[in-house]
């Protein structure tokens, strides 16, 4: 028997899941969370095979929840389920070790076949992203590193500070913030405000403006 985390925090969404999910005989949910942090928290006590999570929820992002998940439970397969069909989203998800990534909208048989392919240690993309072999090809790739400075210069970028503004914030050269901006974003393959918003909204930067 698969055991299952179902992580969604609309009531009713949640609901049908878990009732899809408990009429396989293979198949139990064996909790529900609402939110990032409880899906964590859930997670790390009961230890399901497989948890299935929402990219956006409150509290804590499905992406956030991932990655925490990821780092400390690293034998739970973890399978998104998300309206989400933008690739940069596909490519976190795959990225930090998510088993299988399926749209909302898609045949309740493709969240199916993600968790039992999870579960069997097997990938499955939702055929709907289209482009599959390029995203999967990618799906092992480490995540580049930035550092600290960096990362504090993207995230007042990401709330629509002026390179002049950062500066005096941080007490820099306006020089200095365009290097460690432009850093950032080779490193991270970001090519413009619009990536560096997405990638702050993945890693819920824009929940948490800190540090």
């Amino acid at each position: 028997m698969i055991r299952i985390l179902l992580a969604e925090d609309h009531e009713t969404v949640r609901e049908g899941l878990r009732m899809l999910l408990n009429s396989q005989p293979d198949l139990t949910v064996v909790a529900e969370a609402g939110d990032g942090d409880n899906a964590v928290e859930k997670a790390r006590a009961l230890k399901p095979d497989v948890v299935v999570l929402d990219l956006t929820m409150p509290k804590m992002s499905g992406l956030t929840a991932a990655k925490t998940l990821r780092d400390s439970e690293p034998s739970i397969k973890l399978v998104a389920l998300t309206r989400h069909d933008d690739q940069a989203y596909v490519r976190e998800m795959l990225a930090i070790g998510a088993s299988a990534y399926v749209l909302k909208q898609s045949p309740s048989t493709e969240l199916l076949t993600a968790v039992r392919a999870a579960a069997a240690g097997a990938s499955h993309l939702d055929p709907a992203l289209g482009e599959v072999d390029s995203i999967s090809s990618r799906r092992r790739a480490t995540v580049p590193s930035i550092t600290a400075r960096e990362q504090e210069v993207l995230r007042h970028v990401a709330v629509g500070l002026t390179n002049k503004e950062i500066a005096a914030l941080l007490d820099v050269s306006v020089k200095t913030v365009e290097v460690h901006k432009a850093n950032a974003m080779r490193k991270l393959n970001l090519k413009g405000r619009v990536d560096v918003v997405r990638y702050a909204v993945l890693n819920g930067w824009l929940q948490d403006p800190g540090p």
